[in-house]
């Protein structure tokens, strides 16, 4: 279990990482620290190639660092970790099975939800079936990806991760193929699942007014090699709507990580 005494949920300590063998070494991220707490949503910005996409692998045991030390939940990462969930740009449905068994998938392949799946079919069945009355796809639990919207899969997508309860949600660009109006809408709808679930979250994201409408801090990282070089609250209560967006407040927040991440680029070059 996790507890609140265990110091930070997610903790970089002075990570680096590099690609590639000798003659061909990329060095992604140098000197890399982060801490974020239980329960908070954090959104990541930066350059374009900073390793905002390296930071999530290294979180979540996809990646081992070449040096320093990535702990969560008051442990050491040396693998994969069971108790995160994913959900990237491109929603990656399976095309032949329906929105409710999509959902389904990770409680019949991770452990240990895997070895209680037929056991607990019928409470899973309502476990994905709530999910889908929050996102707004009760009557389409029986389609195929090909029959749902982009909007649609991407909601699908969302319970799918979050289906097995992951106490740490990575979220690598989750709305970025999305029209502006859908986008903007996903974002209410991932506030809602926040509110109520209370995981950990790390968004990663090029939209500035996304990563302010959804975190309580926003990480600014350099260019490559990627460290963080800010931490930004965002002290704006919830739930938000995106009439608040266009408040000053708001919007002074946006423009102060916009100028933030135009000195990085400009220190890069």
């Amino acid at each position: 279990m996790v507890t609140g005494d265990q110091g930070p949920f997610v903790a970089l300590d002075r990570v680096d990482l590099t690609y590639g063998g000798a003659g061909g070494a990329t060095l992604a991220v140098q000197d890399l620290s982060m801490a974020i707490a239980e329960r908070e949503f954090v959104a990541v910005v930066g350059p374009s190639g900073c390793g905002k996409s390296t930071l999530m692998k290294l979180a979540t045991g996809l990646m081992p660092p070449t040096a320093g030390r990535v702990r969560v939940a008051g442990a050491d990462v040396t693998g994969p970790l069971k108790i995160s969930g994913m959900a990237f740009q491109n929603p990656t449905l399976l095309p032949w099975r329906t929105t409710l068994q999509n959902i389904l998938l990770p409680l019949e392949i991770v452990e240990p939800h895997r070895r209680t799946f037929r056991r607990d079919r019928a409470a899973n069945i309502e476990k994905a079936r709530r999910l889908l009355r929050i996102v707004g796809l009760e009557k389409f639990e029986d389609r195929y990806p090909w029959q749902l919207s982009g909007g649609m899969q991407q909601r699908a997508n969302l319970c799918r991760a979050l289906i097995h309860e992951p106490q740490l949600l990575m979220l690598d660009e989750p709305f970025g193929a999305l029209d502006a109006f859908t986008r903007e809408e996903l974002w209410g709808v991932l506030q809602e699942l926040w509110m109520e679930r209370r995981f950990t979250c790390v968004l990663v994201t090029h939209d500035l007014r996304e990563s302010v409408f959804l975190a309580d801090r926003v990480f600014v990282m350099s260019a490559r090699p990627g460290r963080i070089i800010e931490a930004r609250a965002v002290p704006i209560a919830r739930p938000r709507t995106l009439a608040r967006s266009f408040d000053a407040d708001f919007v002074d927040i946006v423009h102060g990580l916009r100028d933030r991440i135009a000195v990085a680029r400009q220190d890069a070059a």
